[in-house]
């Protein structure tokens, strides 16, 4: 693993514990030698996410549409951008040049990015770990709502496998590091039982 995609909020609304997290996250991506891939903004947690990441002297790398190409929504100070066509874009490019993925707390546009890449996952279009930093229990709904979707027969076990959680950067980053694409999953596929 040699560079990860963060995912997550770019609202300047949420509580100061957030952003806290975010630049934590980025922080230790940084001094794990990794480089940190996200869509380049300056606000919310993303903002906080790549400087905890630059100020451990990280590599980050943005890619931001040229719809939010603007002096107050991208940051300037990255050690690479690249501005898109569309979001479409964004997002290809994203998972292109990531070797993993974490999502962190945020609105429509993180729980979009992370379940298109737990989808491809599903479907074998891609075998990189996916991880959620659950900062102050923010997914515990979320995971509950996964598991009833398991329950009530909409996704297969080996699903669960797919991603990983921790509430701690560390511990998140080392399960991304172990992680092993679980067998079985052709079994969507086929629809074999």
């Amino acid at each position: 693993m040699k560079s990860v995609c963060v995912y997550c909020g770019s609202s300047d609304k949420m509580r100061e514990a957030y952003l806290q997290a975010a630049w934590k996250v980025g922080n230790a991506i940084a001094r794990r030698g990794l480089i940190m891939n996200y869509g380049a903004g300056c606000t919310g947690m993303m903002g906080a996410v790549a400087d905890g990441a630059l100020e451990a002297g990280g590599e980050v790398v943005g890619v931001i549409p040229g719809m939010f190409a603007t002096p107050t929504l991208m940051h300037n100070g990255l050690s690479k951008l690249e501005i898109v066509e569309s979001m479409h874009a964004r997002k290809q490019r994203l998972v292109d040049i990531s070797d993993a993925f974490i999502a962190l707390p945020g609105g429509y546009g993180t729980f979009e990015e992370l379940f298109e890449v737990l989808t491809w996952s599903q479907i074998g279009l891609h075998t990189k770990p996916v991880g959620l930093l659950n900062a102050y229990h923010y997914f515990d709904a979320l995971l509950a709502a996964i598991e009833y979707a398991h329950k009530e027969g909409f996704m297969y076990a080996e699903h669960h496998s797919l991603f990983v959680v921790d509430d701690e950067p560390q511990g998140l980053l080392d399960k991304l590091e172990s992680f092993q694409y679980p067998t079985g999953m052709d079994r969507w596929l086929t629809r074999e039982e």
